[in-house]
């Protein structure tokens, strides 16, 4: 388990590298073949750090709006507050923030760019159909997500893929434009041909790659947080019956949307699907991540 503790940890580091030299790759050639030259490299790093200094700072108030959560305390919510004090001072981390979201679909998330700043928001569904030990296994993985700063990861990764959206749509905007950079000469025509080319490939498929390594990533660390949350409570079965529970429930998270799937302990959208769709799913299968932690 410790190893494949420490190999998520090394692909998930690998893959962000990869996102942020493709981010380069996608701004450099997207200069190359419009009038913008070395400029789409510097767009490209403008805008990536635009994204991401906005995502750091304002990402929870932001996902926490959208899915429509509300802040409870030990008054309003003694059981949650209480269950989520609890493990977190077992965690040695400091007390989250707790929020409820009013739907009947079991589900949850962390969010927040540090221990210091994290929020743990929990569907009623999920208080409400879970037994003791199976919240707790959640919360865990939750507090797990918190304490390996696994929403500043899928933040960043988030960030970066919409910057490959946003450079390879110019990109398609100024080819039809037609925006070509002028070459002067035959070779400097063929030059252009071959930057237009290559240009209009990544362009399309540019977004296709950064959703794949977006998801990469997000599943990487659900895997991870799964090993650490059991860890913590010492009771992996609980959280395998949860994940149980909660991917054989029929009700669906009506808040969640693509933006924020990513975020959840499961899916929310439930759109598996075989062959190239599960290159695209944000969480690895609910039956193997159970089959781990029950083999812990």
């Amino acid at each position: 388990m410790w190893d494949q503790i420490s190999s998520n940890k090394l692909r998930s580091a690998a893959l962000v590298a990869v996102f942020v030299l493709f981010v380069l790759v996608i701004g450099w050639a997207f200069g190359q073949a419009t009038d913008w030259g070395w400029g789409g490299l510097v767009l490209a790093l403008v805008v990536a750090f635009v994204m991401a200094w906005g995502s750091y700072w304002y990402s929870d108030r932001i996902v926490l709006s959208m899915s429509r959560a509300r802040p409870v305390d030990r008054d309003t919510e003694p059981y949650v507050v209480n269950t989520i004090e609890g493990l977190s001072i077992a965690a040695g981390l400091p007390v989250p923030r707790a929020y409820i979201i009013e739907d009947p679909a079991p589900n949850a998330f962390a969010t927040g760019r540090d221990p210091e700043h994290a929020a743990i928001a929990l569907t009623r569904g999920l208080v409400e159909k879970l037994d003791r030990l199976e919240l707790e296994g959640v919360i865990a993985h939750e507090l797990a997500h918190v304490k390996n700063r696994d929403t500043l990861v899928q933040t960043l990764a988030a960030v970066l893929a919409g910057t490959v959206v946003l450079l390879s749509d110019w990109m398609l905007r100024s080819f039809w434009w037609g925006g070509g950079r002028r070459r002067g000469g035959d070779g400097g025509g063929q030059a252009q041909a071959v930057f237009l080319l290559v240009g209009l490939v990544l362009a399309v498929l540019a977004p296709i790659f950064a959703a794949m390594i977006q998801m990469a990533i997000s599943r990487k660390r659900e895997y991870l947080a799964d090993a650490n949350g059991a860890l913590l409570t010492r009771y992996p079965q609980g959280l395998a019956d949860a994940l149980r529970k909660i991917a054989s429930d029929s009700e669906r998270l009506k808040v969640a949307n693509k933006a924020t799937e990513s975020l959840y302990i499961y899916n929310p959208l439930k759109d598996y699907g075989g062959g190239m769709n599960s290159l695209f799913n944000t969480h690895p299968p609910v039956d193997e991540r159970i089959r781990r932690l029950e083999a812990m």
